[in-house]
């Protein structure tokens, strides 16, 4: 399964663009992009806002690859996490019908 380094990248490799370029379209450091891609590290809500509307035609895709990777991470370690998660997602369909 993908990631968000792993969306990220090749997202901006199927555009044939540079780190560089893609880090002065959003005055982002490369260095911190190539960081992000290389999974060393998790960008944060603002970036993936930044990056999710620079590649607009996924725009979703970088945003699921970049929460699924929050909830791993937070979870992962947890021997009920699995169960929580799906709690978790009644939790979410209950609230959506409520602000209906």
């Amino acid at each position: 399964m993908k990631n968000i380094g792993d969306t990220l990248r090749a997202l901006r490799e199927s555009k044939g663009l540079l780190l560089r370029e893609v880090g002065a379209e959003l005055s982002l450091d490369p260095t911190l992009l190539s960081k992000i891609e290389r999974n060393d590290r998790m960008p944060t809500k603002e970036q993936v806002n930044a990056l999710s509307e620079f590649y607009e035609d996924k725009k979703n895709e970088v945003v699921i690859a970049w929460l699924s990777d929050k909830l791993v991470y937070e979870v992962q370690d947890e021997d009920l996490g699995l169960i929580a998660m799906k709690v978790a997602e009644k939790k979410i369909e209950y609230l959506k019908t409520q602000k209906s």
